[in-house]
């Protein structure tokens, strides 16, 4: 749960994971429970949801396999499956939506393409029309990037689109781990500490 109201989102189950385990205190929470949980929220066509039964969202896909990466349970995911989820997120300019028949956004560059890392699918993407489709996304003269061309920069899209361009290993953009979203070298000192 997010809240003392109850609120379930896979969203809360990762941060949860992600920041205990970045601390060294995986050992304070059932994460095989945990597991079990992400893995109710598995769909048929291969993508997870907010929870148990809710629509597949690249979000959501995102933060239930990096949920399961933390808990070292990648083995439980169908990769072919869900890769091909993914991959169809690819629309026809090269960016990506998070779900069938909605807009690309610049911001699933880094959900759906840090999902398709972690399960070893990036490369079903066609990563040059990508990193065209975001370097629309830039305004050079307020010098960030938006959900998509011509909209108004803001920091949230100019964050994932920068950990997107990461992934796609664009020149000049440091390395993130797709599954804790921070610079490979942090991730790499903290967790080998």
């Amino acid at each position: 749960m997010g809240d003392e109201w109850g609120e379930l989102d896979t969203r809360f189950l990762y941060g949860a994971l992600n920041a205990l385990s970045l601390l060294k205190l995986l050992d304070l929470v059932d994460v095989a429970k945990a597991v079990s949980y992400v893995q109710q929220c598995e769909n048929l066509d291969g993508g997870y949801g907010v929870f148990p039964g809710a629509e597949s969202h690249a979000g959501q896909v995102f933060t239930c396999v990096g949920a399961l990466a933390i808990a070292g349970r990648l083995d439980l995911i169908d990769k072919d499956r869900l890769g091909g989820w993914l991959s169809e997120r690819q629309v026809d300019g090269g960016g990506l939506n998070g779900r069938p028949e909605k807009l690309e956004d610049a911001c699933y560059s880094w959900w759906v393409g840090a999902s398709l890392a972690m399960i070893d699918k990036l490369h079903w993407i066609d990563g040059s029309k990508l990193t065209a489709s975001l370097l629309h996304c830039q305004d050079p003269e307020a010098g960030g990037f938006a959900d998509r061309s011509g909209h108004s920069v803001d920091v949230f899209h100019t964050h994932f689109a920068l950990a997107g361009l990461s992934l796609l290993k664009f020149d000049g953009v440091a390395e993130i781990d797709p599954v804790y979203c921070l610079p490979r070298a942090i991730t790499r000192k903290v967790l080998s500490t």
